[in-house]
C-alpha cells in the first residue's frame, strides 16, 4: 500500500502550534515548493527552491524489537500487582492540601497508610498478562496503537522475578531511512516511571549507538552525572548530554506518567520561547551541521535499566509489582531529503523521498547521472551539469566554466570574477 504525505513546513509547524498550550504562527516560508517557473533570458526555466516534507506521525513506519525478545509479558502466563488501582482509592478519598500534609497526614503517614493498603488490597495482585488471550496479552505493538481506549492498552514486560539481577529491557524503534526530529519525543509508562533509563539515537542504522538522554531517580548514583534539565542549556551547550530527574517519579506521583525528550525546548533556544524566530532556527540547522544532526536519526532505541518501586527498598517477597508497562510513544518527524523534496512516501514498508532537482537516492544525496558534475555539454546555460549550493545542501543543475549559482552567476571557490567578461564568457571566472 502506497501513502503519499505532503511535506510543507508550513503545515509542520502548524501541527506544532497546536500540540503545545502557547499559540505559535502558522507559517514559516515558502518550503512546500520544491521549484516555480520563471522567465529570463533564455525564456521559460526553472528556478529550484529548497524544500522538505511535512512532519507526521512517525510511529506509523517504524519496526519495532525488543531485547531481550521473550521480555515480554503472557509467556507463560503470570499474575502481576497493579498499584496504581491503590493510588486511585487514596486519591479519590484524601486531599492534598499544601505541600506536606494530606488531611494533617504527613508524606510519611501517607507511605505507611499505602502500604498498609497494599498489604490488605485482596484485589491487588490480581491482574493477568497471557499472551495466548487477547483480552490479556500486552504484545509491543499497544505501545503504537490508537490512544483513549477504556481500558487503556499498553506493553507489559515480564516481572522483577530474577531480583537482585537487573530487569534490562531494550525497546529499539527502527525507520530504515533518515528521519527529521520536529517535536517531543513522548513515552507514557503505566507501571510508574522507570528510576532509571537511558534514550539512545543512532545515525547509521544501529551499526553504532550515542546517549541522547540519562534519566533517573539520582543522576549522581546512577550515571555519576550532575543533575540537569533542559532550561540549563544554553545555544552553546545545546549538543550537550544531560541526566535529568524530572521523569523519574515513581507510583505516587499519579499524573507523572509520561517521560520526554524535549525537541521544542531546544528549538527555542534559537527561535525563541513562542517559537517567533524560526529564521534564526533555519538558518542554524542549514548552516551548523553538528546541530542538524543532533536532530537526526535513523533508530531510537530506550533502554529501561532499572522499575519504578515507588520506595527505597525493593520488597522482595512481592517481586510481581516491579515491571515495565508503555500505553504511548510519540515521534513527530519528517523524511530528511536534504532540501529536495517536499513528499515522502511509504511503499513496501520503506519510506523513500520523491526527489527533485536532479537528485536521486532514498535521501535525494545525490546527482541523477545526467546532472553529474564534469557531465558533458556543449553550453555554459543553466541547464547542463554541476553543484549549486543552497542553504548548505547541494542542487544538480549545470553550470560550466568555473562558475555556479542558481543562474550560474557566480564564481566556484578558488575562483575570481573577470568583471571585463560577460556572464555567458568562457573565461568570466579565472
Amino acid at each position: 500500500m502506497r501513502f503519499h504525505f505532503a511535506l510543507t513546513l508550513q503545515a509542520l509547524w502548524t501541527s506544532v502550534c497546536q500540540a503545545g498550550m502557547q499559540h505559535y504562527p502558522a507559517a514559516w516560508g515558502h518550503y512546500d515548493v520544491c521549484k516555480s517557473q520563471v522567465y529570463s533570458d533564455e525564456g521559460l526555466t526553472w528556478d529550484y527552491m529548497a524544500c522538505q516534507p511535512e512532519a507526521a506521525d512517525m510511529t506509523q513506519y517504524l519496526k519495532v524489537t525488543l531485547d531481550p525478545p521473550n521480555i515480554t509479558c503472557g509467556d507463560p502466563p503470570e499474575t502481576y500487582c497493579a498499584l496504581i488501582r491503590v493510588q486511585r482509592r487514596l486519591r479519590d478519598s484524601v486531599k492534598f492540601v499544601g505541600t506536606c500534609t494530606f488531611f494533617g497526614a504527613s508524606k510519611i503517614e501517607l507511605a505507611t497508610q499505602l502500604k498498609e493498603e497494599e498489604k490488605e488490597n485482596p484485589y491487588m495482585c490480581n491482574n493477568e498478562c497471557d499472551a495466548s488471550t487477547e483480552e490479556l496479552a500486552h504484545p509491543p505493538e499497544l505501545m503504537f496503537d490508537i490512544e483513549g481506549r477504556n481500558p487503556t492498552t499498553f506493553w507489559q514486560s515480564t516481572s522483577w522475578k530474577k531480583y537482585p539481577k537487573a530487569l534490562l529491557v531494550n525497546i529499539t524503534l527502527s525507520w530504515n531511512k533518515t528521519i527529521e526530529l520536529t517535536d517531543d519525543i513522548v513515552l507514557t509508562f503505566e507501571s510508574g516511571r522507570p528510576e532509571q533509563m537511558v534514550l539512545e539515537k543512532s545515525l547509521d542504522y544501529g551499526r553504532t549507538w550515542q546517549p541522547y538522554q540519562f534519566y533517573a531517580t539520582d543522576c549522581l548514583d546512577a550515571f555519576t552525572m550532575e543533575p540537569k534539565t533542559v532550561q540549563d542549556l544554553t545555544q552553546h551547550t545545546l549538543l550537550d548530554i544531560i541526566c535529568t530527574e524530572d521523569y523519574s517519579r515513581g507510583y505516587v506521583w499519579k499524573y507523572d506518567k509520561t517521560v520526554r525528550f524535549e525537541i521544542k525546548d531546544r528549538f527555542a533556544l534559537f527561535a525563541g520561547p513562542r517559537l517567533h524566530n524560526m529564521a534564526s532556527l533555519y538558518g542554524q540547522l542549514d548552516t551548523t551541521k553538528n546541530l542538524r544532526d543532533f536532530f537526526t536519526i535513523t533508530d531510537l532505541r530506550i533502554r529501561l535499566l532499572r522499575p519504578a518501586t515507588g520506595a527505597t527498598m525493593v520488597d522482595e517477597n512481592n517481586l510481581s509489582r516491579y515491571f515495565y508497562a508503555i500505553s504511548d510513544i510519540k515521534v513527530q518527524g519528517r523524511c530528511k531529503c536534504n532540501l529536495h523534496a517536499n513528499s515522502c512516501v511509504y511503499d513496501k514498508e520503506k519510506l523513500s523521498c520523491e526527489c527533485e532537482h536532479n537528485t536521486t537516492g532514498p535521501d535525494c544525496g545525490r546527482c541523477t547521472e545526467e546532472e553529474l558534475p564534469g557531465a558533458s555539454s556543449a553550453s555554459a546555460t543553466p541547464t547542463d551539469a554541476a553543484y549549486i549550493e543552497v542553504l548548505n545542501t547541494v542542487i544538480c543543475v549545470s553550470c560550466k566554466h568555473n562558475t555556479r549559482g542558481q543562474h550560474c552567476q557566480l564564481c566556484k571557490l578558488g575562483y575570481y570574477r573577470n568583471a571585463s567578461a560577460e556572464l555567458d564568457d568562457m573565461k568570466m571566472c579565472a
